[in-house]
Parts: C-alpha cells; sequence; structure tokens
C-alpha cells in the first residue's frame, strides 16, 4: 500500500505518527504514475490499512490518496 501527500510537512508528520504507532513503513519517491505535489510517499503493509487510516483521520493528516499496486500501475483506495 502506499501513501501520497499533497505536501513534505504532511508526510514528515505522517512518518512520524506511523512510526509512533509501530507500524512498518518506507518513506520512498512517488510513483510517476501517481500524481501528487510531494515528492514523497510512504509504503505500508495492507495488513495495517484500517489502523492508518484511522491515524490520518484521528490526527487529520492531509493526504493525496492511498492506493496498491497492480499490474499495469497503480489503483485507488482513497482519493482526495
Amino acid at each position: 500500500m502506499l501513501l501520497a501527500f499533497d505536501s513534505t510537512q504532511q508526510a514528515l508528520r505522517a512518518e512520524m505518527l506511523l512510526e509512533y504507532a509501530d507500524i512498518e513503513i518506507d518513506i520512498r519517491p512517488t510513483p510517476k504514475e501517481i500524481t501528487a505535489g510531494c515528492a514523497l510517499s510512504i509504503e505500508f503493509p495492507g495488513a495495517d490499512l484500517a489502523q492508518v487510516q484511522e491515524i490520518i483521520e484521528s490526527e487529520n493528516i492531509e493526504i493525496r490518496g492511498i492506493y496498491f499496486k497492480k499490474e499495469d500501475g497503480y489503483g485507488t483506495i482513497v482519493e482526495k
């Protein structure tokens, strides 16, 4: 799963909160198939989707969307 952002500030804030919640994450460049205002994205295991969504909503983190990898690019789970 992949979280994309419109701002670096929101990406770094999400990184801190997700790490604090002990969710295994990786910071990576936003794939070119996903249009976002920020070059950073956060990759996380699909099993943690519900917890990630809860943190995003409760902490008012502004995201571009949540995406999943598929054969021909990325699919959208949530798009803002």
